[in-house]
């Protein structure tokens, strides 16, 4: 299991290597990745009703 001092070097070593300033854009980039992972994977559950509704429009 992960510690409190290893989550604490692993932050700094971010900080170091990214900077203060880049660290909000790569977080809003993985946001986005694991939304669009999540809708996918809703549309994977679903196929015939995704293929039903398209068909309509």
């Amino acid at each position: 299991m992960i510690g409190t001092t290893e989550i604490i070097l692993i932050v700094l070593v971010v900080l170091l290597l990214f900077g203060g300033k880049k660290i909000p854009e790569l977080m809003r980039g993985l946001g986005s990745g694991v939304k669009s992972f999540k809708d996918g994977m809703r549309e994977g559950d679903k196929p015939e009703e995704k293929k039903e509704e398209q068909k309509k429009d």
